[in-house]
């Protein structure tokens, strides 16, 4: 449990700091000891709750037409993201998510985006991802979740927006590429 907690704390922490990111951080922190199948469940019942509170916090700023169609995208690689969390080796989906953390913090270099979706954990409770035992874990982890959200937004306030966004970018492309290395 010691680094289900730490992987909590830092990743609600950079999800406070700068927006983005907790999803990243806190499967990677994970994977190196963890089942992906046991790792994505959780962490999006905790992130739901920061994705409101974000939403609430910023939603004069939210653009739209960038957000409509990014929730489209999200929608569409839910189920077969499911399946393939479901049904594939572990060795796979974590050199999967390597890989996809690389390009996700090579893409954010140029631009950054967010998004966050409600039918992702209807799906996953339909396709048995989500289990009493998933929420049970969840709700022991709730608490450390507020605490890095609530540090990370104080602290977003006395620190550079950018360097902080790229700081943290170049951390998710150095662990993606040690999540590769190690799942080969």
């Amino acid at each position: 449990m010691f680094w289900w907690i730490v992987a909590t704390l830092c990743a609600f922490f950079v999800k406070g700091l700068c927006g983005f990111a907790n999803t990243l951080v806190f499967s990677t922190i994970l994977s190196f000891g963890n089942s992906s199948i046991n790792i994505t469940p959780v962490e999006l019942l905790l992130g739901y709750p920061t994705n409101a509170i974000l939403a609430w916090k910023e939603r004069k700023s939210i653009n739209w037409g960038m957000s409509i169609p990014l929730a489209i995208l999200v929608l569409a690689g839910s189920i077969p993201g499911a399946y393939f969390l479901k049904t594939a080796h572990e060795e796979v989906v974590k050199t999967v998510l390597g890989f996809v953390i690389v390009f996700i913090g090579l893409e954010m270099l140029l631009r950054d985006r967010q998004s966050g979706n409600t039918f992702r954990v209807l799906m996953y409770i339909f396709c048995g991802i989500i289990t009493l035992e998933t929420a049970k874990q969840t709700l022991l982890l709730v608490p450390w979740m507020f605490i890095g959200l609530s540090t990370g937004m104080a602290s977003s306030r006395g620190l550079n927006e950018k360097i902080v966004k790229k700081l943290v970018i170049v951390m998710l492309i150095v662990s993606g590429v040690a999540l590769i290395i190690n799942n080969l």
